[in-house]
């Protein structure tokens, strides 16, 4: 199984697999999302240390259950050969109703197949106001006329 576009990665195909995997994301979907990492896939969350599509499966349930109403917008910060780092912010609420927006962002490095091999994440949590809120379309992929992070400020 291939996951096009492969590295060596020029700026657009970069780009490229930014969209992707923020689109991807952005349906909340642990099953459109997993196959997207080696079997073997390593990642750093935050603190958390995860290894191969079982526990990535698990651990995007239960974000998913936690940040609700989730939107994502990723953006290429560079990239080289099978690297790529982007920065990323999204905003989300919990169950009792309060927003946040967290920033973040991920090293990753791509298999020959396309296929991320490993993930590393920072990031932070600011609450934030419904009113303060920049991320409003529909659940899904970010429409192509929305804004990124740039042009938003952040």
């Amino acid at each position: 199984m291939t996951r096009p576009p492969l590295p060596p990665f020029t700026r657009e195909t970069a780009i490229q697999k930014v969209r992707m995997a923020e689109n991807a994301w952005n349906s909340r979907d642990p099953n459109v999302v997993t196959p997207a990492y080696t079997e073997d896939s390593q990642w750093r969350n935050r603190a958390e240390f995860l290894t191969g599509h079982d526990q990535i499966h698990a651990f995007l349930t239960r974000k998913w259950h936690k940040e609700l109403d989730y939107r994502l917008i990723k953006e290429l910060w560079a990239f080289s050969g099978n690297r790529i780092a982007v920065r990323y912010a999204y905003e989300w609420h919990d169950d009792s109703g309060q927003w946040f927006r967290s920033y973040g962002n991920e090293n990753w490095e791509f298999a020959l197949d396309g296929r991320m091999a490993r993930r590393h994440a920072s990031l932070n949590d600011l609450p934030i106001t419904e009113a303060d809120r920049l991320f409003r379309w529909s659940q899904g992929p970010r429409p192509d006329d929305h804004p990124g992070l740039t042009d938003v400020g952040l």
